[in-house]
């Protein structure tokens, strides 16, 4: 068996978005945004604790982690998520958990909480696992050609979450689901100048009304599975939509409607395979670039997965695999930028805030910020082994109440899917497809990642 070694040079650095060194106007901004929301990031936001700025309204650009700590944890009901990340999502997703504030959130945070639980969540391990096997023999079955790992891990991890979601389930459709949520990101998740400017929801947006179909689809399929799920017993280990009928807030005694459920199952459908799949894609172009850690990664599975796929149990004893994942998600965190509305004046860092102001924590800048790391834009998965960095200047999930919950869910995912696959492949880049890291409503591999996979033998 030949090897492939390609160890990069130390000047040679992972794909990685050019940030602005000269102030961008409105337009000019709007225009940038639309086609990769990171590009509008001043470079500066990586040398200095908040930049800050006029685009049609006041914003700030915040990567000051006490200052950052102050907006998720000490005066959270002070910043809730701005109005372009609402008017962005609540078509498909509606007063979900992810957009609700307030009471309204509380009590719905509540009940869903038990749902991610360590139990709950390891009980939907051997899923993980199976949707890890299905894709070895998917790769193993395209033969020797190259791969597009993007598509694949969306496969994949769409595997996952449609089983733990709608198990057994004849009337749910996975590629209708699948395309319109697709359809709903490729289209819908661009930002338009009427959000920039905050006008209101009822303002047509032309993405929005090319995408209402595909979002009247998802939301129809999905009415229909938990009607006839309500309707029925199920035996066996309960999945996500059982936990969530069964489920009540522990104040009030209040559950969930069906609207309820639908919006909130399908938050958990998008950001549950588009964020691991996003994960796991440049998780895979990160080793296939360096050999040295790919080589590492495998001997530890090895050590641990003696028949090629990783189980539940196995994830606590592979370290450097979930190294490899935090590191991926620091270089290339699926939310790579989220914005807030100052709802009072306030001080940040020493700065002014004013009520209505924009308060954004550019996420792919503080995660690459030079006051905050050693060689922020290299790959290197030890520095995970040492000190851990401050709290605030790593957030791929978010943090605070309002952190992500289904955070131990998609970790758990991403290390026994990428695990298997390592232990069954070697991992080269293809020469000349380099992927660029696009976000418009998530941190995107543009042109995919294309990479070989040679059989372990």
């Amino acid at each position: 068996m030949t090897e492939h070694r390609p160890i990069p040079l130390p000047d040679q650095l992972p794909a990685r978005v050019p940030l602005v060194t000269q102030p961008l106007g409105l337009l000019d901004s709007l225009k940038a945004a639309r086609n990769n929301v990171l590009s509008i990031i001043p470079d500066l936001a990586t040398r200095q604790p908040m930049v800050s700025g006029k685009t049609g309204k006041r914003w700030h650009m915040v990567t000051d982690p006490a200052a950052i700590k102050q907006m998720l944890l000490e005066k959270v009901d002070d910043y809730p998520k701005s109005l372009v990340t609402k008017n962005l999502l609540r078509p498909a997703i509606g007063e979900s958990l992810f957009i609700a504030e307030g009471a309204h959130w509380r009590w719905k945070r509540r009940t869903a909480a038990p749902v991610f639980s360590q139990r709950n969540v390891m009980n939907l391990a051997p899923i993980m696992s199976d949707a890890a096997a299905r894709s070895v023999e998917r790769v193993r079955a395209a033969g020797p050609r190259a791969v597009n790992f993007l598509d694949e891990m969306v496969t994949v991890t769409f595997d996952v979450i449609s089983d733990v979601t709608f198990s057994g389930d004849e009337g749910f459709d996975r590629n209708a689901v699948h395309g319109a949520i697709d359809a709903y990101i490729d289209e819908a998740g661009k930002i338009s100048l009427f959000d920039i400017l905050g006008f209101p929801d009822w303002v047509p947006r032309p993405g929005r009304i090319m995408s209402a179909g595909s979002v009247k689809q998802m939301k129809s399929v999905a009415d229909t599975a938990i009607e006839a799920r309500a309707a029925r017993d199920k035996d066996g280990v309960p999945d996500l939509l059982d936990l969530l009928l069964a489920g009540e807030d522990p104040k009030s005694g209040r559950k969930m409607n069906v609207a309820e459920l639908r919006d909130n199952l399908l938050t958990f459908i998008v950001a549950g395979h588009e964020t691991t799949a996003l994960t796991l894609a440049w998780s895979l172009y990160l080793v296939a670039y360096d050999q040295a850690v790919q080589d590492r990664a495998r001997a530890e599975v090895q050590g641990v997965a003696k028949d090629g796929v990783v189980k539940g149990e196995d994830v606590a004893r592979l370290p450097f695999i979930r190294h490899i994942v935090d590191e991926a998600l620091r270089l290339y965190p699926p939310a790579g930028m989220v914005s807030r509305t100052a709802m009072a004046d306030d001080t940040l860092g020493g700065r002014e805030i004013r009520k209505g102001d924009t308060v954004i924590i550019p996420i792919y800048a503080l995660h690459r910020h030079k006051m905050l790391w050693d060689d922020p834009d290299a790959f290197k998965p030890d520095r995970w082994a040492n000190a851990k960095p401050d709290r605030y200047a790593y957030l791929p999930f978010g943090d605070g109440p309002r952190i992500c919950i289904g955070a131990s869910f998609a970790i758990q995912e991403a290390v026994i899917i990428l695990a298997t696959l390592l232990a069954n492949f070697r991992f080269t880049p293809v020469k000349g497809k380099e992927p660029e890291p696009v976000m418009i409503l998530t941190l995107r591999p543009k042109g995919g990642v294309w990479l070989e996979a040679e059989p372990i033998t």
